[in-house]
């Protein structure tokens, strides 16, 4: 029964993250937040699709016909198939829905992205920045080869001159930190457990909280920084964006709670319990889903006849 009992463990784990990662990013700085509760996520998100799997696999071992491709010459020893069938049918149809829920954001994603792609070719080009003629105001860092930081006539019109370079300077730490591979990989991690999917709230605020602050410490001013979100927020307030979910804007998540954090000054503090437990919690499910894994293989030789009890 060891194995069945392992294969539980990543798929309830992965439900203390959200906790865990909302206090990481009290606790942590914004980069470090951001990174270390997607490295969380994505590990999660793997372990528990492992698992998943892993009793696919082995409930299709139950079968004759599977059992015959996979050349067992004696039975496989496993829990109870009263417990083992109904574990693999379940496991099964999660992975059905999962993949297709993937699928469907990917194709969904691939269509955003190109269509923001093909507008921000028909803007006007000045190095690294493009602005788009359109009353839409929105303003976002658009990754690529190369990577575009985007504005629209709207939002400049809604600035002033230091707001303005404070939104761009936001928007290029955006550019500049890689922070879209971290929203993909939460985009990922949502569509493979449903616990995590709040998880994806709080990297997009790790992320924004990043750019903020580099912006900060590129403008000088932490005031200024935190008027020019606020400023852009309410300008696109009503607009609806036309951007993949992995090209970050300054203008979206909890504003407010962005805002207050700029006006407050940063203080040190001791995070060793969060990161241990973030830690923890990560291994656990790794060594979990690995022993599990391990020890389904090892019955599977000793039913193949290539390995001995």
């Amino acid at each position: 029964m060891t194995a069945p009992l392992l294969l539980v463990l990543p798929l309830l784990l992965p439900c203390a993250l959200p906790p865990l990662a909302r206090r990481a990013l009290d606790r942590l700085t914004p980069v470090a937040a951001l990174w270390s509760v997607t490295g969380c996520a994505v590990l999660l998100a793997g372990c528990s699709a492992l698992a998943l799997g892993t009793s696919v696999l082995t409930g299709l071992l139950k079968l004759p016909l599977f059992a015959a491709l996979g050349e067992l010459v004696h039975p496989l020893r496993t829990a109870p198939d009263a417990f083992v069938v109904p574990a693999a049918i379940a496991s099964a149809g999660a992975l059905a829905v999962c993949g297709w829920s993937l699928a469907r954001s990917v194709l969904s994603q691939a269509r955003a992205f190109r269509a923001a792609r093909a507008e921000a070719a028909c803007g006007a080009v000045a190095g690294d920045l493009c602005v788009i003629d359109s009353s839409r105001p929105d303003a976002y860092a658009l990754p690529g080869r190369p990577h575009r930081v985007v504005v629209t006539t709207a939002m400049l019109r809604s600035l002033d001159g230091p707001e303005r370079e404070a939104l761009l300077a936001h928007e290029r730490a955006h550019t500049a930190g890689r922070h879209h591979y971290a929203l993909a990989a939460a985009e990922l991690a949502a569509h493979c457990h449903p616990a995590l999917r709040p998880v994806r709230a709080t990297i997009r605020l790790a992320a924004e909280r990043a750019a903020d602050e580099a912006a900060a410490v590129s403008v000088g001013d932490r005031r200024l920084t935190a008027r020019a979100i606020a400023r852009a927020a309410l300008a696109g307030q009503a607009a609806r964006p036309r951007r993949p979910g992995f090209a970050p804007g300054a203008a979206t998540g909890p504003v407010p709670q962005r805002v207050q954090a700029l006006l407050t000054a940063p203080r040190a503090r001791t995070a060793r319990a969060i990161s241990a437990l973030l830690i923890a919690c990560t291994a656990l499910s790794c060594v979990a889903a690995a022993t599990s894994t391990a020890d389904v293989h090892h019955r599977v030789e000793i039913a193949q006849g290539e390995a001995s009890p």
